[in-house]
């Protein structure tokens, strides 16, 4: 069973004990020294509330390396997770209800690249991303992958192994607009290449 290396933090000594003890009875988790640890897969975050002083840490956590955090808090309101969202909070735990078990469960599923979030919650995240694609994308012509039609045509002829003129000929477009649409995704989402930009699309689930 492959490990999964854990950063705790926690306002106070004891809470973190706790934490770390807790996940330490788990063969396969690791407790990392430090939330910044650079080898940690997964962050654990324990907070009465989602204050500014502790989502600024949480950003520049996420600024320097994108860890999955799994967030154990006593109260969240449902105006605050999508800024927890953006931080890379994947897991929010009702601190009073979070069992070890749940603990290690959220752990596992953040590792995972899943996430755990009450149904309450879920139903609000939901709410943001329709509103989000109704008002602020759909307007663009642009899907929740942040993909106009026309580039989610190009990239998925790239991606069948399309050369530019291929897919100029193929989509009645001239080569210029081609590589205009193909230099207009890569720079407004900051992709490295013609590849990335690929797999950026495979990994939306757009192509």
């Amino acid at each position: 069973m492959e490990a999964i290396r854990v950063a705790v933090y926690a306002p106070d000594p004891l809470t973190a004990a706790g934490l770390s003890g807790t996940l330490r009875a788990c063969a396969e988790m690791v407790v990392e020294e430090g939330l910044q640890s650079p080898r940690a897969d997964v962050r654990v975050v324990a907070a009465d509330a989602l204050t500014p002083e502790l989502l600024s840490l949480l950003r520049r956590a996420a600024n320097n390396g994108g860890v999955p955090v799994v967030l154990v808090v006593n109260q969240l309101e449902e105006s605050e997770l999508l800024a927890a969202v953006e931080c890379r909070v994947v897991a929010v735990l009702p601190r009073a209800a979070t069992t070890g078990d749940r603990l290690v469960h959220g752990v596992r599923a953040a590792a995972a690249g899943g996430g755990v979030l009450p149904p309450a919650m879920l139903g609000e995240l939901l709410k943001h991303v329709e509103r989000l694609q109704r008002e602020l994308l759909a307007p663009k012509g642009m899907n929740a992958a942040g993909l106009s039609p026309r580039e989610v045509d190009v990239l998925r002829l790239m991606a069948d192994g399309w050369d530019t003129a291929e897919i100029a000929t193929r989509l009645c477009y001239s080569e210029r607009t081609v590589k205009n649409v193909i230099s207009g995704v890569t720079q407004r989402l900051k992709l490295k290449n013609r590849p990335h930009a690929v797999a950026y699309a495979m990994r939306a689930g757009m192509i």
